[in-house]
Formats: C-alpha cells, sequence, structure tokens
C-alpha cells in the first residue's frame, strides 16, 4: 500500500469558497435546452415545459449559478427572438452550430427555469455581431423595473418584476477564430470597456466578466489577457478562463495529469492580472471566472460537432463519460477550490446532455453521469473555508517525464466550524494510499461518514439501462491515531471524508 501525509491547521487558509464556484451552463447547443432542461410534451414537464425529472437532478447536484445562453452561440444571437408570444417569434439558422433556432426558449423561459431550479443566473452578451447599445437594452429590460420602453416590454410580456441579474459575461471567447465576429485583443477590449461603461451607467450594481483567452494552448494566450485587462481593468471585475481536458489514444497517465495544468493556468492568468495592476499601482485584485470547463475530447473534432440539413436540436456533443473520466474531473474540481482565492465563479460546461452532468432521452428517461457525484459531493461539502494543505505523496510519471502527485486532495472547513470534509482523488491505478491526516489547532470529533466512488472498470459508464453503474458507496472509516486520523483512500477512486471538529482549547 502507497502512504501519504497531509497536515492540516486552521490558521492557515487559502480563503473561503464562493458558492458561484459551484456553477453550470445552459448553451442553445444541441439537446441541452430542447430535449433537455426544456421539452413540452413529455410526460414530467409542467405547463411551462419543463422537465421536472430533470429539475429533480439539478437541485440535487446543488448547482448555485448557471451561465446562459452562451458558448459560442451569443455571438450571433439576438435576443429580441426570444422574447414575446412563442407563436411570433422567428426560426433562425444558427451559425455557431450549424442548427435550426425556434427560439421556442428565451430570456423569460430561462429566469422562470433558473427560479424553478433555485438557482443564479449568469448572462452573456454578444459582442460577436452586435455591441454596447444591444448589451445596454438587454439589460434594461432584465434589471430595470419599470417606466421605460424596455422595462414596460418585459410587463407587457407577462415579467413585471425585474430578473435582477447580477453577473453579466461580456461576450464569449472573442479571440478564437470560430468565434462569430472574433476580434483583436485591442479590438475586443476597447469594445468592452465601452460596453460596460454602459451597463454600469444603467445598473451600477452589475459585476461584468471580461473574456480572457478560450484556452491555454492559444497562440495570443496572456497576451490577450494583458491587452485586454489593460482596457477594461477599471470596469470589470472577472476575466474568464476556458478549459477542457483531454485523453489521447491509450495514454491514460497523461489523461490523469491533465487537471494538473489547471493551476498554473490559474497562476499565469493572476500573475498576468497583478502585473496589470501593478502598472497602475492599484490595490484591486481582477478576480478569475473559470465558466467552462470539463472532460471533453470523444465528441470535440469538427465532424462530430454539426450534423448535416440545419436541424431542430440535433443530438451532438454528447459525451458518455466514464470512471476514469470522473478521476480527472474531480482532480480539476479539487484544483479549483483549492484557489479559491482568487477563482470565484466556476461553470461545468455544461449542465444536460451536452458533455453535460446529467443525460436524457428526449420523450423518455434522464440519469446522472459519474462526473455527477464529485461535484454534487463538493457543492454540498465544500462550503467554507479552504485549508492550506501540506501533502507529501508518491507521484507518477507523464509527458515528458514530468511528476505529477498520485494524491490529489482539498479539505474545506463547514462555515459554522463543526465539520471538516477531505475531498481525495487516486491517482494511482494500482495501489490504495494510507493517508495520516495531522491536525493541528482542531480537537478532535467523531468520524461522520466516507462516500467512495471506484469501479474495476475505468471504461465503466452510466447508461438509461444501467443508470447507477459508476455511483458513489458509504465507505470505510477513518480511524483516531495520535492526535489525528487514518485512512485509506482505494485505487483509482473519488473519495469524501466528513469529521467533527472544533478549535482547540490552546490554538492560536
Amino acid at each position: 500500500m502507497a502512504k501519504a501525509t497531509i497536515i492540516l491547521d486552521p490558521a492557515f487558509v487559502v480563503g473561503k469558497t464562493d458558492p458561484r464556484l459551484f456553477g453550470s451552463f445552459v448553451e442553445h447547443l444541441g439537446r441541452c435546452v430542447y430535449g433537455g432542461i426544456f421539452e413540452p410534451g413529455h410526460p414530467t414537464a409542467d405547463s411551462e415545459g419543463f422537465r421536472q425529472d430533470v429539475l429533480e437532478l439539478v437541485r440535487e447536484l446543488g448547482v448555485t449559478i448557471i451561465r446562459y445562453p452562451g458558448g459560442n452561440f451569443v455571438s450571433g444571437y439576438n435576443w429580441e427572438d426570444g422574447v414575446g408570444p412563442v407563436d411570433k417569434r422567428p426560426r433562425r439558422r444558427e451559425l455557431a452550430w450549424f442548427s435550426t433556432e425556434t427560439n421556442a426558449f428565451g430570456t423569460n423561459e430561462f429566469m422562470n427555469w433558473c427560479v424553478k431550479a433555485g438557482m443564479e443566473p449568469m448572462m452573456a452578451v454578444n459582442l460577436g455581431t452586435r455591441g454596447a447599445d444591444e448589451a445596454r437594452a438587454l439589460l434594461e429590460y432584465c434589471n430595470v423595473g419599470s417606466g421605460t420602453a424596455l422595462s414596460d416590454l418585459r410587463h407587457e410580456h407577462g415579467h413585471p418584476d425585474s430578473h435582477g441579474v447580477k453577473l453579466w459575461c461580456l461576450g464569449n471567447e472573442m479571440d478564437a477564430p470560430w468565434q462569430i465576429g472574433a476580434k483583436t485583443a485591442r479590438e475586443y477590449g476597447t469594445l468592452a470597456r465601452e460596453t460596460a461603461k454602459l451597463m454600469r451607467w444603467l445598473d451600477p450594481g452589475i459585476e461584468l466578466v471580461a473574456c480572457g483567452s478560450s484556452s491555454r494552448s492559444m497562440a495570443t494566450f496572456a497576451e490577450w489577457e494583458r491587452v485586454v485587462l489593460e482596457e477594461t481593468f477599471d470596469v470589470v471585475e472577472y476575466i474568464s478562463l476556458h478549459g477542457y481536458f483531454s485523453k489521447h489514444g491509450n495514454r491514460s497517465r497523461d489523461f490523469m495529469a491533465e487537471a494538473d495544468w489547471v493551476g498554473r493556468y490559474i497562476d499565469e492568468i493572476v500573475a498576468v492580472a497583478d502585473a496589470v495592476a501593478a502598472r497602475r499601482r492599484s490595490p484591486k485584485r481582477v478576480m478569475l471566472s473559470f465558466d467552462e470547463w470539463n472532460v471533453w475530447y470523444r465528441t470535440r473534432d469538427r465532424a462530430t460537432r454539426t450534423k448535416p440539413g440545419w436541424p431542430e436540436a440535433p443530438a451532438i456533443l454528447e459525451e458518455l463519460y466514464t470512471m476514469e473520466d470522473a478521476l480527472v474531473f474531480g482532480a480539476a474540481l479539487l484544483t479549483l477550490i483549492n484557489r479559491c482565492d482568487r477563482v470565484k465563479v466556476a461553470c461545468v460546461a455544461q449542465l444536460v446532455n451536452v458533455i453535460g452532468l446529467i443525460m436524457t432521452e428526449t420523450g423518455g428517461r434522464c440519469w446522472r453521469q459519474p462526473i455527477f457525484y464529485p461535484f454534487q459531493h463538493a457543492a454540498q461539502w465544500a462550503r467554507g473555508m479552504v485549508l492550506d494543505m501540506r501533502l507529501t505523496c508518491g507521484t507518477f510519471a507523464a509527458g515528458d517525464g514530468e511528476h505529477f502527485p498520485d494524491l490529489v486532495s482539498a479539505a474545506v472547513l463547514a462555515e459554522d466550524g463543526r465539520s471538516l470534509a477531505l475531498f481525495c482523488v487516486n491517482r494511482n491505478f494500482d495501489q490504495a494510499i494510507d493517508t495520516e491526516i495531522n491536525l493541528r489547532g482542531l480537537e478532535l470529533g467523531n468520524f461522520l461518514e466516507s462516500h467512495v466512488m471506484r469501479s474495476d472498470d475505468l471504461n465503466a459508464t452510466n447508461t438509461a439501462e444501467e443508470p447507477q453503474r459508476v455511483r458513489p458507496e458509504k465507505g470505510a472509516a477513518a480511524t483516531a491515531r495520535e492526535g489525528g486520523w487514518r485512512l485509506s483512500v482505494p485505487a483509482a477512486s473519488w473519495c469524501v471524508f466528513r469529521f467533527e471538529c472544533r478549535p482547540a482549547k490552546n490554538a492560536g
């Protein structure tokens, strides 16, 4: 059995997790909206066409915030097409995903769905084919109470109350050649600054996200962020990061290491943002919005991203996740938690069907993907203070021979200080890891519970016929030993261990 040591002390913390760290993403792409969250005529659909079976899983998942309506889709979207009487809404050829958009689901439907799901909306504006005035108009429609043309139009559409959207994305992946209306960093930065100016004049209480690089592999990476932040530093709270993890061939070790570049990516963007602040001699710190992230490789090539004939809601990008994928997903999630001092928003892309946490059959069943469970556990138990962990463990070699830790972990002290959650991903496929937890400044209480997700088959997945093939089960108890805990993290597993605790009487 391999061994690891974790040292924890509540006097040393990374920071407090923001609830928005546990977000997801809904885009007009494939069956995410139509046949996913919205399907009038489905046996479980309510009077507004929302699938109640999906809503139940979304509530169980614990998502706090949803980014909408894109994604690539937003850069060619006219928001006016999706409001007002449904039978008057235009059908459009949608150029991001080469589909027909019916516009049966739009802004007000999304807001109603967020209320029923119990989550905050995060809206994106079109800075591809449109600009500052259209963004201002959408904000007026959503947030102004009454007494203006667009707020009164919202009243006419049956929504007298302001939607009160606080968090807004200034476009999407504007550095990317695949983006409708792609721009240079200077072009985008100037447009984003002027858009932010109009939006803030209209509603000073909003928070804004500038577009960062669409991936760390872009040729303009880091320089894009520098230029954009030079233009927008004074008018935005966040800059975005997007990242997807891929497996190449049978290289499982390289795949496991994919999650580790998340931390490097974050550190690099923080360095750029703080350099821009330093040039201004400003104490302001731009925070990070990692508002697209997930495992994605099976359906990523262009041939599987579109269907001929401009279909409505085609089944595209429907990744079926495995136990192996869940290990990479879980390790990336823990990295985000361990960077919570700067990553304040994160959105798994996407929520349903399209590289989704949840899968559905149009007209039929829905079920949880393996990646559902790490997210659910974190959303439930990673609320509080993240401790600045010191971890010692074995390593594995990947890529060009670089070594990566077998164990990825995060420790979160609950907001009331009465319990501690320890999250672990064991990336050693062959051995369990005997882990010693050294607690300093905390008095031991009872061991509460553990949850373990593993499978003898790393390619195991969940389907409509076998919806619970990969799922967590109750794990073994940890044992108290010499002022700490000892526990076993099974080979190739995702685990959560929970303990009662309280500050030691002589701490501090």
